[in-house]
């Protein structure tokens, strides 16, 4: 009795999730760099963020 086909589907799942796991960090990563350069674009800085003399915090 052969399991090939059983352990080849759970590996083939296996690999198909980290994949998409991947693309789904990548991508979430790019729309957060995007939505911080637009905060940034917009004069909202972080609060760790170094002010200078003067500037409101």
């Amino acid at each position: 009795m052969s399991h090939t086909g059983y352990v080849m589907a759970s590996y083939g799942t296996a690999a198909l999730m980290v994949a998409g796991l991947i693309l789904w960090v990548f991508a979430d990563g790019r729309g957060r760099r995007r939505e911080l350069k637009a905060l940034d674009d917009a004069g909202i800085r972080r609060r760790s963020a170094p002010t200078t003399a003067g500037e409101p915090q």
